[in-house]
Order: structure tokens, then sequence, then C-alpha cells
């Protein structure tokens, strides 16, 4: 690519991420003419509304069978499952351990800005240790040919180490950015908390609703078996069971969805327009959550029900494992859990765009498409490499509050579990809550961070000149880590 030459994103030339002798006054001229297709903020109106029409139709529903048939079932299952135990103890050990991993977790934040390069090569090498370990204990195990298939895929895991090591460092200023927009406007973590706890009680409506329903989802009748005797047989109706589980997943990933589309738009907000994203509860982190929860609404909601549509039948499919023909169901759950995990990516990218730009969700899937023709596998690679950091930092949480937990069982205030179940396995009961807790809590913020994640690498794609002007330093680190890997693309 020479020089002076302007890359073409989205239809229109812009300011290059590898040249950088193309000013901010020349993509600006660039964008005003007519051939202009760059991203563009959306006028004002709501996206997709049927599909919010849809979601509210569904916890209305939800709600109702919950008031009129689950709220008995769920008391007496309450009064079954406690009577003669008392659980005091571990709901005081599980807001103890849960106040330690959200510590633990923002300590990770300043980890992750002062030493992102080494985390992600300690992250990489630790992935190919497992996947080397993995292969390891299946020969061990006598399992010849899941030995065979870890060999395979170590080697593999190898050639792909290899092949992104010198992406490492553009990929941790890509994690600086992120971490640094992140806590520009520390409010969205908190925010994603509250959705968090908005997802765990909407678990708990949802689960309310079934117990009220259960019979009419799992029919029992009573067979005579082969020696006369009686034997209860379960039949699931599979018409309601996949109902309820498009409700329950569909709603949760719009919770999800929503997260993502308010970092992507308080990022967006910081990289373009700093000055009302510098503060805990900035207009522009306000800004994107009520575009979140108002216009772009419908489009978040749009993609949420294909995901969750899939999810659905994966879950029927799981819940039907028992039947004659099971070789198929595998092979449809299998299909059905590999497409899932493809619109989920895509998902993740489109939303990106419905944050930025206020786009329907069709139309933020043409501007995905346009995104992965011109990046390629750069912004797959990056994406990659940032995530194995988030797994090793939140599975490193879990552990410290799981280790904790187990010496706060073993060395708790008297009366804490006085009629506790298991009495004998208290501390390794702890260690459990507090490796759950750790995990989940820190998985908040790294999901809050990857999000902020893919939004940079969309908006070094849409705005490079931008990001010079507004943010020079972590500008000239991205520009700089690129060339490293592209020397002749000159500056």
């Amino acid at each position: 690519m020479g020089s002076s030459t302007p890359v073409v994103v989205q239809g229109t030339a812009v300011a290059s991420p590898y040249d950088h002798n193309t000013t901010q006054q020349q993509q600006q001229r660039q964008s005003s003419s007519p051939a202009g297709g760059t991203g563009e903020k959306q006028p004002t109106s709501c996206r997709d509304p049927i599909f919010a029409l849809l979601l509210y139709a569904n916890v209305a529903s939800i709600v109702a069978v919950a008031g009129i048939y689950g709220t008995a079932a769920f008391g007496e299952a309450i009064d079954d499952s406690t009577s003669g135990y008392n659980y005091e103890g571990y709901v005081y050990a599980t807001a103890i351990l849960g106040l330690v991993a959200i510590v633990l977790s923002g300590l990770t934040l300043p980890i992750m800005m002062c030493i992102p390069e080494l985390l992600i090569k300690v992250s990489l090498v630790m992935m190919l240790i497992l996947s080397g370990v993995m292969m390891v204990m299946s020969f061990l195990s006598g399992s010849i040919f899941g030995g065979i298939f870890g060999l395979i895929f170590f080697a593999i895991f190898v050639c792909y180490a290899r092949a992104v090591w010198s992406r490492i460092p553009f990929a941790s200023v890509n994690l600086l950015t992120a971490c640094t927009a992140v806590k520009k406007n520390i409010g969205v973590i908190l925010v994603a908390y509250f959705f968090v706890a908005l997802a765990f009680g909407w678990t708990i409506l949802w689960s309310i609703s079934l117990m009220g329903v259960w019979e009419k989802v799992i029919e029992t009748e009573t067979v005579t078996g082969g020696q006369g005797q009686e034997i209860q047989q379960s039949n699931a109706n599979y018409g309601y069971l996949f109902l309820l589980f498009l409700s329950y997943f569909f709603t949760h990933q719009v919770i999800q969805n929503t997260m993502h589309v308010t970092v992507a738009g308080t990022v967006g907000t910081w990289w373009f327009s700093p000055d009302d994203a510098t503060s805990c509860c900035s207009s522009g982190m306000m800004g994107s959550l009520f575009r979140a929860l108002t216009t772009s609404f419908g489009s978040i909601c749009f993609g949420s029900l294909l995901v969750a549509i899939l999810q659905s039948l994966k879950a029927l499919a799981q819940s039907a494992r028992n039947n004659d023909n099971g070789i198929l169901i595998c092979i449809a759950e299998c299909i059905l859990g590999c497409l899932e995990s493809i619109l989920e990516y895509f998902n993740k990218w489109a939303f990106v765009y419905v944050g930025l730009y206020g786009y329907s969700y069709l139309e933020a899937g043409k501007n995905v498409f346009t995104l992965f023709k011109n990046r390629g596998w750069e912004a797959i690679i990056a994406d990659d490499l940032i995530g194995n950091v988030f797994f090793f930092l939140s599975l490193c949480v879990g552990l410290v509050c799981a280790a904790i937990g187990l010496a706060f069982g073993e060395n708790s205030p008297e009366g804490w579990f006085d009629d506790s179940p298991n009495p004998g396995s208290i501390g390794a009961t702890c260690a459990g809550l507090g490796f759950v807790a750790g995990l989940v809590l820190a998985s908040i913020l790294m999901s809050t961070i990857a999000s902020a994640v893919n939004t940079v690498i969309v908006c070094f794609a849409e705005g490079p000149a931008e990001f010079e002007a507004n943010h020079p330093d972590l500008s000239r680190k991205m520009r700089e880590t690129w060339l490293e890997f592209f020397p002749d693309c000159g500056c």
C-alpha cells in the first residue's frame, strides 16, 4: 500500500491507520465527498420495534404464569428443601467472598493497563501448556483416540501461537486502549453489575414459572414393568419445553447484549468526543445506556432472538438424549452448537455498530461484513489473544476466592454453620462458593472490557484520524506496534 493512498473503509477513503501522512483535515474532506459510506450516526428513531414488542410480551407472559401458577409451587419447594437446615452461614460467607471478588476484580484493571503485553504472552503460553497437559492425561488414562486428537490440537495450537506471536504488541495496545476507555467511564462496570443482577432476577422468575407449569411440561404416567412392578415414566412435552427455553434464552440474551451495546456507545463517545466521556457517570455513558434501552432496543432484541432460537433447539436436543435416536440427536446438537457460536460471534461485532451509530440489526450486519473484508484476520486475532487474558484473570480471581473460602470455612465465627447441611465439608462448600463468586464477578468486568476491545478494533478501522487528534499517546503506540509488523507501510 502506497504511503499516500488512503484506506477504503465501508466504501469511503479515510485516513489510513497504516499510513499516517493522511491528516485529519484530509479525512474530513474525503468523508464529506459524494462517495461517502463510512459509519454515520443514524436519525433518532426506533429500529426493529416489532422485536422489542416480542420481548415485552415474553416478559409479561412469564410474569403472569409465575403469579398465577408458580408462587405456590415455589413456596412448597422452598419449604421442602430447607426443612431442618440453617443456611445463614453460607449466605454470610457468599456475601463476604463476593465483596472480596469485586475488590480482586477491580485490581485486574490497573494490572492489565500496566503489563498488557506480558499478560497476553503468559495467557497464550498457559493455553499451550493446558493443551499439552490434556493430551498427556488422555494418553495416561488409556484413551488412545483422545490422546491422538489431543496431539493434533496441540500441534495446531503450537502453529497458531507461533503465527500470532508477532501480533501480540498490537493486541496489547488494543487492550490498553480499551482499559483506558473503561477507566475513564468506570460507571459502565456498575451498569454491568446491575444487568447481571437483573439476569439473576430473571432466572429466578423463570424458574418459578417453570415450577408452576411443570406438570404440563413433564407428563408422568405409571406403567407396568416386565416383572409386574409399577414404574413411573416421564415424557416431555417438547412444544411447551421449547417455548420455555426460548423465553429464558431470549430475555437473557437481550440483557447481555444491551450491556454490550452500552459499552460500545460509551467507548465510541470517548474515541470521537472525549469531553463527553471522561467521568464515572458521563453524559456519553448515560446517553449510550438510554439509546440501548430505547431506539436501539428493537435491534438488540432482533439479534438476541436469533441466538435464542438456536440455544433453545440445542437445549431441546440435550433434553432428548435418552431417546433411541441418540446418535442423530448428538449430531444435531453439534451442528446447532456450531451455528450458535458463529451467530454469537457475528452479533458481537454487529452490536458494536448498533451502539456506535444506531444502525438497525441488518444494517449493522452489512457493516460487519465490510469490517472483515477490510481487516480480515487481524480483528479476529486481536480479539482472540485478548480473550485468553480475560479467561485466565477470571480463573485466577476464582482460585484466590476459593482459597479464601476454604480458610474461612475452616475458621468461621462460632454459630454461623450450626445446623447447616453437610457439616463435615463446610470448608469445601465455602471454597466452591468462593470459586463461583470470583469467577462470575470477574467475568462481568472482563466482559465489559471485552466489549470495549471490540469497539476499539472497529473504531480504529473507522476513525484513526480522530484517535490521533483526541488520544495522541495511545494513537502513537498503536501506529508503532502496527508498523513493527508491517514495516513497509511507512509513516
